[in-house]
């Protein structure tokens, strides 16, 4: 008797933890909480549960703001438990590998947990490594980057510090995040030079690896007219391969003449690191040939393993990877989840919606909005390809408060503009 009560006082192990989940979600960026609050409605928290480890949540279409001295970092985020829907189990802990064959999932600390479904809202993955002087360069003045919370403020303190010379910003060879917030900073700091007086003496310059300033085509023309306006030097297929934080100097490729190189000086440099697929989800049987998580672009149902879903920056959606585009895919997949769940077909597509507000100074922003096709997808009956001082403060003060009360806690409500309304401004 003695030996049972003593057996039963033992600490609780994991062998007697609960590690089987109706839902489990990967990942506890803006599509995994955004979900996970969602299947808390739909299933019950004690059905749910969310593998992150992160102790911080942060909002990041905020960082372009930061990084040019208009926001401060704390503003930013928040602890993952204040924004983890109550009541859902949230493992404190990395993802190592993805089993969808057996239904389960390996964590870091060997935990193995099983599923009847599951969502993979992993996000991407930086790699500043591959430019040579990277991420070691860091550590020296004058160069930044809006990207990570460890960099973002190196941006602010090189943008303050500027006196003269090249200010110089860049796009990889590689998909991004947000693909508007490399050149959101430079005119960020453009018109920083011009409220401080320094516009004279900075020559600002942005190399891009792509042939096109923006992707879709009626906010390119309009972006091109504000770039020769403000005398901003742009060059198309430049990428950055190396750093010299010692001597200040950047070194591109030519992505049309690989054997040209151009070294630049910089005074200040605002670096947009390559990107790639999340690397666990890259190793498993849930990618596609490069690395990304293989959906159905219009359900967001796994092509292969139809008890597995996703969303945001992880998976092969052919859209631009923003919040904007997180917010739409969470009302999608929600619908899709819950007609999987009766055994009926989906029927609610997604079209590709995302947005991207293009800040192009310390007031103004011009609200990019399209579909899959390319196509403009806008909210206002206004021309939004022209900057807008309302769609500033749409950005930079409405929507940080509609994605933390709204987006994350999987609220939307009301009639399909409302709905679209809080999809703006999210990165």
């Amino acid at each position: 008797m003695g030996f049972i009560t003593a057996y039963f006082h033992l600490p609780l192990t994991r062998a007697f933890a609960k590690c089987h989940y109706k839902m489990l979600v990967l990942g506890g960026g803006s599509g995994g909480i955004a979900m996970s609050a969602r299947m808390k409605r739909m299933l019950g928290a004690e059905n749910v549960a969310v593998v992150e480890p992160s102790e911080m949540h942060y909002y990041q279409p905020l960082w372009t703001l930061v990084g040019a001295g208009a926001k401060s970092a704390a503003s930013a985020g928040r602890s993952t438990a204040s924004v983890m829907p109550s009541g859902v189990k949230w493992v404190k802990s990395k993802v190592q590998e993805i089993n969808p064959d057996v239904n389960t999932v390996l964590t870091v600390d060997g935990t193995k947990i099983s599923y009847e479904y599951l969502i993979v809202a992993l996000g991407l993955q930086l790699h500043f490594e591959r430019i040579k002087g990277l991420p070691e360069g860091f550590e020296h003045p004058k160069i930044g980057s809006n990207y990570s919370v460890q960099t973002v403020e190196k941006t602010k303190r090189a943008l303050q510090d500027f006196k003269e010379g090249n200010a110089v910003f860049t796009f990889p060879n590689t998909p991004v995040k947000c693909a508007g917030a490399p050149q959101k900073i430079m005119y960020l700091s453009e018109d920083f030079f011009r409220k401080t007086g320094k516009r004279a003496k900075a020559n600002v310059i942005y190399n891009t690896s792509l042939p096109v300033l923006f992707g879709i085509k009626k906010y390119a023309d309009s972006l091109w007219e504000i770039v020769k306006s403000r005398d901003i030097q742009v060059n198309l297929r430049q990428n950055l391969i190396e750093v010299r934080p010692e001597n200040q100097e950047a070194v591109f490729e030519n992505l049309d003449n690989p054997s040209e190189i151009k070294v630049i000086e910089y005074e200040m440099l605002h670096v947009t690191p390559p990107m790639g697929p999340n690397l666990v989800v890259k190793a498993s049987l849930l990618a596609d040939e490069s690395g990304w998580l293989d959906l159905n672009k219009e359900t967001l149902q796994h092509m292969n393993y139809p008890n597995v879903f996703g969303i945001g920056d992880c998976t092969n959606l052919p859209t631009s990877k923003t919040a904007a585009a997180v917010a739409a895919q969470s009302a999608v997949l929600n619908r899709t989840i819950k007609k999987i769940l009766k055994n009926e077909m989906p029927d609610k597509k997604y079209d590709g919606y995302t947005s991207c507000p293009l800040v192009t100074s310390y007031n103004t922003v011009m609200l990019a909005e399209f579909d899959y096709n390319g196509q403009p997808l806008e909210t206002f009956p206004i021309n939004q390809a022209k900057e807008s001082r309302i769609m500033y403060h749409m950005k930079a003060d409405i929507m940080p408060h509609l994605y933390w009360h709204g987006l994350l806690r999987g609220l939307w409500g009301g009639p399909e503009p409302f709905r679209k309304i809080l999809h703006l401004g999210m990165k």
